[in-house]
């Protein structure tokens, strides 16, 4: 028998019990209803559906219905894209040849491609060529284009194919770099790329691997390039040319939302003879609408000439055509094959409103305040001033003051303000609404960026410091000496850290109150009214006849919309008949390849604003009004513009940018033309060395607003005299008694984030006491923000060569 072994005691290793634990995603109705947001669950997943993912699949029918609906979407897009190609009169297939290094040719990149097909027609070495493809059944026009930054952007504006010519020997240069950024800034459509001179690579076995390596370069600029052709390869130009007949174009969207035409010939009717008492003339552009449909009544955008006015647009088939007998009769019973002519709706070339609408408006203006009748800076949009002149001014009223107040302490009181309303009989806490600010704002901002645990400093309230002491100016010499060394000790101290960017200095000869006349206060840089009358005397003579829209999304959709019916339809070769061209560009060397329609009001004038991305790149910083070159769209016009601080602010004030630095974005506005939708820029510089324009930055259009306010901030800032606790004696900021009274009513604000008001003046030479919400340092500044409206300029057109 075995022997029996005792167990030992066991224990359970814990006396908590594990409960299962609540997993339920949505405790409550109401939290179903905020995580939705207001979205609407699809039919397949309502209430009492089939869920499952086995319940949910489609019955044989239902797949083969589904996928047959797929193919004719995809067949009618197809046909839609391809329909202006289709035919013996389609419309041929524009496709610019570019080259990227500077031992290529175009030239012979078009003569390899033509060869590969055994086609056999002269091609000039810059131009364009109309080379009809009969194995495909197809027209293809080569732009045969040379090295030129504008050159190439007029071609790949209107090109269904851009074909990138790369070379097997030399690396793509900077010029090449450059043209490959612009182009793909604009707006392209399907791409190309090809190389030339790999034949000549030896051994041939690396020839394998030039091709790669080229292939990853162009991928880092072109993502969808799927491989690179060989123009030596008769193979591989051969299926490159059958890729350009057959592809469907992607198109651009901002280019497809206008009529456009490539611009075979341009012919000046009657020549210098025929001009009109203006110097200007007509002329006949030849071509074939692209885009939508072609309308007389629209203004012409004719490549750097500008906009013009149509007379008639005629039907000018090619001469190969053979024409029926019965469609003969018809072209010539319609007039000579007139397509279309203006009527009543057509736009002028007015680009301001008319005065006497202006003249009609100015009435209802109401009466601003001079500045020499004024007896104090503007802060938000009431003036104050001090109590000697205001009792001078009008008769001496009752003010209510919190009880035992003396007549010193009445003195810092400005009606409807108070640190507390527990003491007084009436208050009103209207001005103190706009005050709070959720995000963190820098103190130069305003009261935002100043409170300390939600209580902003106020210029009311009994005071609790001593009374003033007797104060004695110094001498002229002793305060200029600590002047200057003052300022030397602060010019050190900005090059270290760059806190105060919007800092001046005054002289101390300098009146402030005449020098700073045109700048007011501003409590609040986000939520502070700002008064428009008082900036009415200082806006530009065209301010108010300039274009203004209510609702920019809405009447831009109209107008794109009005566009999409009527007119010559697309494909349609046509002669345009335009009047009042200047003889100048006769003899001109520029010649336009395209011509644009603009849509309804685009030829007018309004306040633009436009996005700016400084590019990373950028060997420094852009100063606001540099002239730039700026290509929108079909326009390229040169501006000074003006940049401020983007996002949408309930004032619709927005702070004035002297710099825009690398890899930093603004907003640049200027007076200039119109354009709806959303459009991309290209901003161009020019050395005085060279008259080569340079690529610096991008952007796209914005809405135009004539209410957007740019406030051009400076900085006064004094130092700390002495310190006694929260009341303190500033010194520099202004130099004379007169500047401190007019300025009083301006808060206060330090770089560490302390606010204050000015409590009185102090002698003769500028020194204040100023009361602060806490004790502050003596390495502190104190400073003053002042605001200016500051306006856009006016824009002027590029003409080309002619410009330079």
């Amino acid at each position: 028998m075995a022997p029996i072994v005792a167990q030992a005691h066991h224990h359970r290793s814990t006396t908590k019990q594990s409960k299962k634990g609540f997993k339920a995603r949505h405790a409550t109705k109401g939290m179903l209803k905020e995580q939705s947001k207001g979205k609407v669950n699809s039919l397949s997943f309502e209430l009492g559906s089939r869920k499952t993912p086995h319940q949910q699949v489609m019955s044989k029918f239902d797949r083969r219905n589904r996928a047959k609906q797929m193919r004719l979407n995809k067949d009618n897009e197809h046909a839609k894209a391809t329909n202006v190609f289709t035919g013996k009169d389609g419309a041929p297939r524009i496709a610019a040849v570019i080259p990227l290094c500077s031992d290529v040719s175009t030239a012979a990149a078009v003569r390899s491609l033509n060869a590969s097909l055994d086609i056999e027609d002269e091609v000039p070495e810059a131009g364009w060529i109309r080379t009809n493809v009969d194995r495909f059944k197809q027209k293809v026009q080569y732009l045969v284009v040379k090295r030129d930054l504008l050159a190439t952007l007029d071609a790949c504006r209107i090109a269904d194919f851009v074909v990138f010519v790369l070379s097997a020997h030399d690396e793509v240069d900077a010029e090449g770099e450059l043209i490959l950024k612009s182009v793909e800034s604009q707006g392209i459509s399907n791409t190309f790329t090809v190389v030339q001179g790999l034949d000549k690579v030896e051994p041939a076995k690396q020839r394998p691997s030039v091709v790669a390596s080229l292939k990853s370069y162009i991928t880092h600029w072109l993502p969808s390039t799927e491989r690179v052709y060989s123009l030596d390869n008769r193979q591989e130009a051969a299926n490159l040319v059958r890729s350009l007949c057959t592809t469907m174009t992607k198109g651009v969207r901002w280019r497809d939302q206008r009529s456009y035409m490539f611009i075979e010939d341009i012919a000046w009717t009657g020549g210098k003879s025929a001009a009109s008492e203006d110097g200007t003339g007509e002329v006949v552009l030849t071509g074939v609408v692209r885009g939508l449909g072609l309308k007389a009544d629209r203004l012409m955008q004719v490549g750097d000439w500008g906009d013009f006015q149509v007379e008639m647009i005629v039907s000018a088939p090619l001469e190969t055509r053979k024409r029926a007998k019965d469609e003969e009769m018809t072209v010539d019973s319609e007039g000579n094959g007139i397509l279309e002519r203006p009527t009543e709706d057509q736009d002028d070339l007015a680009d301001l409103a008319p005065e006497e609408t202006l003249m009609d408006d100015v009435t209802n203006y109401a009466t601003s305040v001079a500045p020499s009748e004024r007896k104090g800076v503007l802060l938000d949009d009431h003036h104050y001033f001090s109590e000697d002149e205001e009792e001078k001014a009008a008769p001496a009223r009752t003010r209510r003051l919190p009880r035992g107040t003396s007549k010193y302490q009445s003195a810092w009181y400005i009606d409807g303000m108070s640190d507390s309303g527990s003491d007084l009989e009436d208050f009103d806490v209207e001005d103190l609404e706009d005050y709070g600010q959720s995000e963190p704002a820098h103190p130069a901002d305003g009261e935002e960026g100043m409170d300390i645990d939600g209580k902003a400093m106020t210029e009311g309230g009994p005071s609790e410091y001593p009374q003033s002491e007797m104060f004695l100016d110094p001498s002229p010499e002793e305060e200029a000496a600590q002047i200057e060394a003052y300022r030397k000790s602060r010019k050190a101290e900005e090059e270290e850290d760059l806190e105060f960017p919007d800092e001046i200095e005054l002289h101390p000869n300098v009146n402030a109150r005449e020098r700073l006349i045109r700048y007011r206060g501003l409590k609040s840089l986000k939520t502070s009214t700002w008064e428009t009358e008082e900036d009415r005397p200082y806006e530009p003579e065209e301010w108010n006849r300039l274009l203004e829209i209510s609702d920019y999304k809405r009447t831009a959709t109209k107008f794109m919309r009005e566009a999409w019916a009527g007119g010559v339809k697309p494909g349609t070769r046509v002669s345009v008949h335009v009047r009042g061209v200047p003889l100048q560009f006769q003899e001109s060397q520029s010649r336009p390849i395209a011509m644009f329609s603009l849509l309804r009001h685009e030829h007018k004038r309004t306040a633009c604003n436009y996005s700016f991305l400084l590019s990373s790149e950028h060997e420094g910083p852009i100063r606001a009004k540099n002239e730039l070159v700026v290509q929108c769209g079909p326009r390229r016009i040169v501006i000074n513009p003006l940049f401020s601080q983007a996002g949408n602010t309930p004032n619709n004030i927005h702070k004035f940018s002297r710099f825009v630095h690398p890899g930093q974005s603004a907003i640049a506005s200027f007076i200039g033309p119109l354009t709806w939708g959303n459009v991309p820029l290209l901003y161009f510089t020019r050395d005085s060395s060279s008259p080569q324009l340079r690529l610096i930055a991008t952007g796209t259009s914005l809405p135009p607003s004539t209410s957007r306010i740019i406030a051009k901030r400076i900085v006064l800032t004094g130092h700390p005299y002495k310190i006694n606790k929260r009341v303190v004696t500033v010194r520099y900021m202004f130099f004379n008694d007169t500047d401190v009274k007019w300025f009083k009513s301006l808060p206060l604000w330090t770089k560490r984030g302390r606010s204050g008001f000015i409590k009185e003046s102090l002698g003769t030479h500028g020194y204040f006491k100023a009361t602060f919400d806490g004790r502050i340092s003596p390495m502190d500044a104190v400073a003053v923000s002042l605001y200016k409206r500051v306006w856009p300029r006016g824009a002027r057109a590029w003409r080309g060569e002619v410009e330079e």
